[in-house]
């Protein structure tokens, strides 16, 4: 954030009253602007991105509305050897339990996109707590694990959406590589989307059902082998200890303050 600056000469010139203005307007500016950061600094942010310097990235998958693709790209994760992430809403695995039990029997995780699909933000605390036990009860209950990632529907959230899904044991989770695969651009244009600029610690956004999904799948997944990439679920990807989340949704391990290392170097008596 830029600093308002402000030349004695030139305040000099001025009237009275301007120069009084001026300077009033520089304290408000900066009054505004450190709450401003306050605020920017306390909000409640899912994770984007991991910072890490391995060679690793998750693609995940949101399933929702159909399941014709679902086999398909089950076959074609198995052909590259690629373990990842299917959000599913509750009816859609409800509908599906068969799929369901086939993505963790092919070893890919299951994360809670909702029970309804519904807009998160306009909910109640009580109806994001109902929205995320639902869908968790279900999975378990066809797969015996409930879940423990959450992406909200349509990518919409607020501090309490963020806030309510951490305090229920789960991490909330986006992505900062979007296919735009439901636009229906293309092959070439998903996979343009999905390698154009491609960093360690990415998590990339597909939808099961999208159009172009057994065309351009391949092509991504070529594209990241050859790039010397390691795809993992999300879980995997995420950072374990304590850790923090920066302004862009970038998640990264705490570094540890001098008292911190000292203590956690000092053995204690025996």
């Amino acid at each position: 954030m830029k600093k308002m600056r402000l030349d004695a000469q030139r305040v000099k010139r001025m009237t009275p009253v301007l120069a009084l203005a001026v300077v009033f307007a520089a304290y408000v500016t900066m009054q505004n602007g450190a709450a401003l950061t306050a605020a920017v600094a306390t909000r409640e942010l899912p994770v984007y991105n991991v910072d890490t310097d391995e060679k690793v990235l998750s693609i995940s998958f949101d399933a929702a509305w159909g399941r014709a693709n679902t086999e398909s790209i089950l076959d074609i994760l198995d052909q590259y050897d690629v373990k990842t992430t299917f959000f599913l809403v509750g009816f859609w695995a409800e509908e599906h339990p068969d799929l369901v039990r086939e993505l963790v029997a092919r070893g890919h995780e299951i994360g809670n996109h909702s029970a309804t699909h519904p807009h998160m933000s306009q909910l109640t605390a009580a109806q994001i707590r109902d929205e995320l036990k639902k869908t968790s009860d279900l999975v378990a209950s066809i797969t015996g694990t409930p879940t423990t990632l959450f992406r909200p529907p349509y990518g919409e959230y607020n501090d309490a959406v963020v806030r309510i899904s951490r305090e229920e044991g789960y991490e909330c989770v986006q992505w900062n590589v979007d296919s735009l695969d439901w636009k229906n651009l293309g092959t070439d244009n998903m996979v343009r989307q999905c390698t154009k600029n491609v960093n360690p610690g990415d998590i990339v956004l597909f939808h099961n059902d999208s159009k172009y999904i057994l065309e351009a799948l391949p092509q991504i997944l070529e594209y990241y082998t050859n790039e010397g990439y390691r795809i993992i679920p999300v879980s995997q990807l995420l950072l374990k200890g304590e850790t923090w989340i920066d302004h862009t949704g970038k998640q990264h391990l705490c570094t540890p303050t001098p008292q911190m290392q000292a203590q956690s170097t000092s053995a204690p008596d025996a």
